[in-house]
């Protein structure tokens, strides 16, 4: 963890201008440390900026929480806190643009206020996320963190809870660590996926644990955006959410994908690959091993037609491969490759699968 530059003691009040400042004033290398003062440990923020070599140290026990007014988030269009249909009108609540060897520490937590009603609109993001749904528009909320076009990126020990939408976004960048982090969001808030890595490289996520509303992980591989490879997931325990997810942007590739020692309890699905016409690519050498999986509905799926949209795109998954699987419960193992432009490509070996597993198998090879 890095040394100090400046600490700030929490006064409960709205900190932004002081966090920011002391960030940027900051010696590369060095961290700003957010502190508690007797009873004091809430530091209230509006958006942050990680400048490049410097990171944010939060003390155990205390608590950066983002202020719950969409007005402090507006990305300058004035629609944050509502619906439309671009949904990107806020500014993340902490984000990395274009910097390099920085991250951030401590056993402290951030907390988005997913489930808090908006000073200033009356609805929680959460609720305001339910209505998108029902009305088939987006919802404009701010990311908890954002990482854009960067390099050697650290989330260490930090506690991330109640995102309003995805918690971490790794986005055309260059090595990413995440260690010992616990994201824990409920199960039924929407779109709060945990850790998205997109048309990146280099990401490793290790004794991490993470409960939310969505993907616990999704790897995606945005159009025009570059491919996502060379991705190490070792011992991390997975609770709610919608699984280990690749997709369901495939577009411009998935490589190199390595999951071992991983627990998943209560997802809705275990490993899955989805894509359908609209955001189909290539995801090849993918490697699953030592994987337990209980209480999963749909333990392992390849699915080429995940949400049956209109395109032209078809998938080519091969070389992905899993060993040394236990499923424990009633679950499904679905390879669907209706939407692929060959059969689908998977191995399987020292499976151990209860007696009334049920295969849904669709143009797809399977060694057993």
């Amino acid at each position: 963890m890095p040394s100090s530059c400046n600490v700030l003691y929490a006064s409960g009040g709205l900190a932004t201008g002081d966090i920011q400042k002391a960030l940027n004033s900051c010696a590369k290398g060095k961290a700003v440390r957010l502190a508690s003062r007797g009873s004091n440990n809430v530091f209230l923020t509006g958006p942050l900026n990680m400048p490049s070599g410097v990171s944010l140290s939060i003390d155990r026990g205390v608590v950066l929480r983002a202020v719950n007014k969409a007005s402090v988030f507006d990305d300058g269009g004035k629609t944050c806190g509502t619906l439309s249909s671009g949904g990107k009108g806020c500014k993340a609540v902490i984000t990395f643009n274009n910097v390099s060897n920085s991250g951030i520490y401590g056993e402290g937590q951030i907390d988005g206020q997913g489930g808090t009603t908006l000073s200033d609109k009356g609805t929680s993001w959460w609720n305001l996320s339910q209505k998108a749904k029902n009305s088939g528009q987006k919802q404009n909320v701010p990311r908890l963190i954002q990482i854009n076009g960067s390099q050697n990126i650290t989330l260490y020990k930090i506690n991330l809870r109640n995102s309003p939408n995805f918690h971490v976004v790794f986005y055309k960048s260059n090595g990413l660590t995440v260690w010992n982090v616990n994201i824990n969001t409920p199960a039924n808030a929407r779109n709060t996926d945990g850790i998205d890595p997109i048309s990146s490289k280099n990401v490793t996520v290790a004794y991490t644990d993470i409960s939310t509303g969505d993907d616990n992980v999704a790897i995606k591989a945005n159009p025009n955006s570059g491919s996502a490879s060379n991705m190490t997931f070792l011992n991390n325990t997975f609770g709610s959410g919608h699984g280990l997810s690749i997709g369901s942007q495939t577009n411009d590739g998935v490589y190199n994908i390595d999951v071992n020692q991983l627990s998943m309890n209560g997802t809705d699905n275990g490993l899955r690959i989805k894509s359908d016409k609209s955001s189909a690519g290539e995801v090849a050498n993918i490697r699953y091993n030592n994987v337990t999986i209980s209480n999963v509905k749909n333990a392992i799926v390849m699915d080429t037609v995940y949400e049956n949209k209109s395109g032209s795109l078809r998938a080519n998954w091969h070389d992905v491969s899993y060993n040394n699987i236990t499923v424990k419960g009633n679950s499904n193992i679905i390879f669907n490759g209706t939407n692929a432009s060959r059969p689908l490509q998977a191995t399987m070996t020292n499976m151990h699968l209860p007696s009334n597993i049920v295969w849904k198998v669709k143009n797809a090879n399977i060694k057993k």
